[in-house]
């Protein structure tokens, strides 16, 4: 079992490791990270490099997290012999998004992990997934704050888990991991939305 655990583990921090931020940046010559908010994620490939690279971005990053937990699900628990197990699920996507947040080769300066997270709740169940991309949708649109959007569809993952497992406390407990982990990476996001000096969805960053 905890072998099972730490190779799903491994799995999804190299699959989190892959920027696609980083890299859609090295195709238009720049390092994304010099840019804007300094990270590799979406939104800041969106104010720097354009809605084509922000959507290439944003589907490879939900990918890695989407085919991370499916392989854990379909092939790595069962060759080990491990009953389909729902937090194994979960860990290895929590695992896609620490490497997304902290890749080994970039010195552990990556991305926020909204994109990656939508992708391993998806995964996890797609009807949460659409339902966290909803909410980030809606929030956004109303605010123009793609942080605030992302901040409220980490917040529900808790709660998601809890009426989709009610008696599942360490599922619940690492959904909890994926909020605080997000929350922590937009800390100095939520200082700003506080002070009202957040940019809004739109806004260019000058390269």
């Amino acid at each position: 079992m905890m072998l099972c655990v730490v190779v799903c583990m491994i799995v999804g921090y190299l699959f989190g490791c892959f920027q696609t931020g980083y890299f859609v940046g090295r195709i238009n010559k720049i390092d994304i990270r010099d840019y804007g908010s300094g990270n590799s994620g979406t939104t800041n490939t969106l104010r720097t490099l354009g809605k084509t690279a922000a959507i290439v971005t944003f589907l490879g990053d939900a990918l890695k997290g989407l085919i991370a937990v499916n392989l854990a699900r379909y092939v790595i628990i069962p060759a080990f012999g491990v009953k389909s197990q729902a937090v194994l699920w979960l860990l290895t996507g929590f695992a896609v998004v620490l490497g997304h947040n902290f890749p080994f080769f970039l010195k552990f300066k990556g991305g926020k992990g909204i994109a990656t997270t939508g992708g391993v709740i998806f995964a996890f169940h797609w009807q949460l997934g659409l339902l966290c991309g909803l909410v980030f949708l809606v929030v956004t649109a109303l605010t123009k704050y793609v942080s605030l959007g992302s901040i409220c569809m980490v917040l529900i993952i808790p709660f998601i888990l809890y009426f989709s497992e009610p008696n599942n406390w360490p599922l619940i407990f690492v959904g909890c991991i994926f909020t605080a982990m997000a929350i922590w990476r937009h800390r100095a996001n939520i200082e700003r939305l506080l002070h009202g000096t957040e940019n809004k969805l739109g806004q260019k960053v000058k390269r």
